[in-house]
This record gives C-alpha cells, structure tokens and sequence, in this order.
C-alpha cells in the first residue's frame, strides 16, 4: 500500500498534484476537511461531535480528527493507498497517525514536501483569489498570516518524517508535469 504525505504551504500546488497521483497510482485522497464534512453530513456520532464543537467556535480535537481518519481506511481496506493531504499538522498528529496505521498494518510511505519561496506562493495565491472568489486568497496580509503559520507550525513534522528517513523535499516551482515527474520518481521509489 502507497501512503504519502503530500505537504506544503498555501498554493505550492497539492491540490493539483493530489489530482495526478490520485488518477496514476489509483489512491485515495484522504483531506481532513472532507472528512469533517462528510461525516458531518452523514450524521455519524464523530460527525455529531465535530459539528458541536465547531458550532461553539471550537478546534476538533485530533482523536475526532484521527477516528474519522480511521473510518476511511476502513472503508477503503482493498485500496492502493492514500494522499494525506492536510494532515498531519503537528507532531502529536503525525505520531497518532503512525499508531493508527500500525494497528492496520500500514505505514506512511513517505511525506513529499513541495517548497516554493514565500514571494511566489503569495502571487499564487494572489491569482488563486481572483478566480476562485475566497477571500482567504485574495488579502495579502491574511496570505502572509497563512504562510507564517504554516512555516511555524509545520517544520516540526518534517523533522518527524526526517527521523524515520521518510521525507522528500522538492522544488514546487517549474511546470506541473515537472513537478509531478519528480513527485513520481519518489513514489515510484516507495
């Protein structure tokens, strides 16, 4: 079974590369905020749970966020694999989710970091807002505020995945078919 981490800041373009992979390898997309939706929608006791908290201003606490996760694996057993896309976002995620995949006798794979310069992913992003109408993309001080946080947040949980040799860094910045080629090189590796 493949299972990667795809990560990267806003706009360094894991949406459109999730896309890719999921069409050559035949994964499954697993993203947190599906997941809180759908199983919203669905009225599942995790769901129910996640919707009260939110409802009340609320973070949904990882072992919601890791019970979901593990209902989708459930579901998907005969799979290929999965993207995780969104998460792990700390430490204690990415550790949860190494227990949970052990209990399944799966793995991580590997995490694939797209980086791209912060001037860059603010143009993207910039662009992303004029078409697609969210807000969050088309304020630069709220862009700056995502990428901070990301870059905070996030360089712990590269240094996870660098203690188990799973972590590839790549320039996020050329063609899409590029980048892809070279995401596919690692995978293919795995």
């Amino acid at each position: 079974m493949l299972n990667l981490v795809l990560f990267g800041p806003p706009g360094a373009g894991k949406g459109t590369q999730s896309q890719k992979l999921i069409e050559k390898y035949g994964l499954i997309h697993l993203s947190t905020g599906d997941l809180l939706r759908g199983e919203i929608s669905q009225g599942t006791p995790l769901g129910l749970e996640a919707k009260k908290l939110m409802d009340h201003g609320k973070l949904v606490p990882d072992e919601v966020v890791i019970g979901m996760i593990s209902n989708k694996l459930d579901a998907n057993k005969d799979g290929k694999g999965f993207i995780f896309d969104g998460f792990p976002r700390t430490v204690a995620q990415a550790e949860a989710l190494d227990v949970l995949l052990e209990t399944k006798s799966s793995s991580i794979s590997g995490m694939i970091a797209l980086e791209v310069d912060d001037d860059e992913l603010e143009r993207r992003l910039l662009l992303r807002g004029k078409d697609s109408g969210r807000p969050d993309d088309a304020n630069p001080e709220v862009i700056r505020k995502r990428i901070h946080e990301y870059n905070d947040k996030t360089a712990p949980v590269a240094g996870f995945y660098k203690q188990q040799d799973k972590f590839n860094s790549i320039n996020g910045i050329g063609s899409v078919d590029e980048i892809f080629a070279t995401i596919c090189a690692i995978a293919d590796a795995y």
